[in-house]
């Protein structure tokens, strides 16, 4: 089994926040594809790194969860770069790992 993680940014490169609609369609299109799906949207995650200049950034994210059996890279690795385009994001973090339910 494997847990594919999306974490979305909530505002775009000049702070103003992305509509809710974008995130309702990327919810029902992936609990209509995959039967379900966990969102973390109450607290937003901040994230934190630095560029070349030293300087750090910051972002909000919340995070998405779906539950997969086969992992379908093509698949996930098409939709990254969409959501990419979609959010004017250089990189957005889709991560998958493995896991075993108890």
């Amino acid at each position: 089994m494997n847990l594919i993680q999306l974490l979305l940014p909530l505002y775009d490169n000049d702070g103003k926040p992305f509509p809710p609609s974008m995130f309702r369609e990327i919810r029902t299109r992936l609990t209509e594809r995959f039967g379900g799906l966990t969102a973390y949207t109450r607290s937003p995650a901040e994230g934190l790194w630095k560029e070349g200049d030293g300087e750090a950034k910051r972002d909000e994210v919340v995070v998405y969860e779906v539950m997969v059996d086969d992992l379908d890279r093509a698949w996930w690795g098409g939709f990254r770069a969409e959501l990419e385009r979609r959010f004017a994001q250089h990189e957005l973090v889709v991560r998958a790992q493995r896991f075993e339910r108890l």
